[in-house]
């Protein structure tokens, strides 16, 4: 009877794209490999029915690993001596994207800690420098909470997209995560960034320490209330250096029947498989793409920083997610019966 309740929820969410708070927690708390199946082959038809077999392309630079704040779960926090800084310039940054650009690539993820030295002017004059250099790309910020006034900046100069996960909508768990950090000013940088008109992502940890199946749920219904253009969710991984550095670490199983669930609820959102989920499981990526992801980011990063943004530990990739070893990455994704797409990939709501 449990089983049947489940599947018959699955197969309600597949149609109406909606649970109720009762019924998404039932959904949760039921999971089974059969059940993660089931939602892994109806993610997979929504996403081939929005994007065909074509996997979206980007090209992330990782461009300061220096951070103010203190998240109990990030290698990068203020408070870890034992990472050893680094700060890119512009010329370097416009090489990464120059190196890109000759690889095909289209969008350009620009990621980094939120590094005070990085002030609007400096992220606005940067923003520019690639806009102009390259106005047939798309430039992506993950760089964390601003202003109102500073995201319409960065929006002005040529941006139009905008990475910030929410973490948790769970505004207990979030606050003890994050210390000195506001919950509510959070959601309120993502409402602004989509008021001003940027393509957002938001998204959340699974598995962090301290969070319940009931936090999910609030993480699903945020997000549906949000409507997000992308939804970049991640297993916690712990960081050796970190308060949370002896917890163990997320599954990519259930973090992989979560996507599924998300590409269920939001049918044409932008998903990335990870390098999380890669880090977890050799084949990572690969399940994430067959459980309703559509988007890969490859490293275009200097080789010798890669190692030295250190969210969590044994990232994998380091050192070779590059022009170097980009072949490996498209085999990976053709492997699985999937086409490599470098353009610009634009959200369907958006064009």
């Amino acid at each position: 009877m449990e089983a049947t309740k489940s599947f018959l929820l699955l197969q309600k969410l597949y149609e109406t794209h909606d649970l109720s708070k009762e019924e998404w927690l039932y959904l949760l708390e039921h999971y089974t490999d059969a059940l993660a199946c089931s939602a892994r082959e109806l993610a997979y038809q929504v996403s081939t029915h929005y994007f065909g077999k074509r996997v979206y392309l980007r090209g992330l630079i990782e461009f300061t690993n220096i951070c103010h704040r203190h998240c109990l779960y990030c290698g990068l926090r203020s408070e870890n001596e034992n990472v050893v800084r680094y700060r890119l310039d512009q010329e370097t940054i416009l090489a990464c994207c120059e190196e890109g650009y000759k690889l095909g690539y289209r969008t350009f993820v620009l990621q980094g800690g939120e590094d005070t030295y990085f002030t609007d002017e400096r992220i606005e004059a940067l923003v520019k420098s690639i806009h102009e250099r390259y106005p047939d790309c798309a430039i992506t910020l993950s760089i964390g909470e601003r202003s109102y006034a500073s995201y319409l900046r960065f929006y002005q100069a040529g941006a139009r997209r905008f990475l910030l996960r929410h973490e948790t909508a769970s505004k207990q768990l979030y606050e003890s995560l994050h210390p000195h950090m506001s919950f509510e000013h959070r959601i309120k940088c993502l409402k602004d960034l989509k008021t001003i008109g940027y393509q957002v992502g938001a998204g959340f940890l699974v598995g962090v320490p301290g969070q319940t199946m009931e936090d999910l749920v609030e993480d699903f219904c945020f997000l549906k209330q949000l409507d997000p253009h992308m939804v970049g969710i991640g297993p916690f991984m712990p960081q050796k250096d970190t308060p949370l550095g002896n917890f163990t670490s997320g599954t990519a199983e259930f973090t992989t029947f979560l996507l599924s669930l998300i590409r269920l609820m939001l049918p044409d959102v932008l998903l990335p498989a990870t390098t999380a989920l890669a880090t977890l499981d050799p084949k990572g990526r690969e399940m994430g793409l067959l459980s309703g992801a559509n988007v890969v980011m490859p490293n275009l990063s200097p080789i010798e920083v890669r190692d030295q943004y250190a969210l969590y530990d044994g990232k994998v990739y380091v050192g070779t997610e590059s022009a170097l070893c980009q072949q490996q990455i498209l085999n990976n994704i053709e492997n699985v019966g999937f086409i490599p797409d470098f353009s610009i990939g634009h959200s369907p709501r958006c064009c």
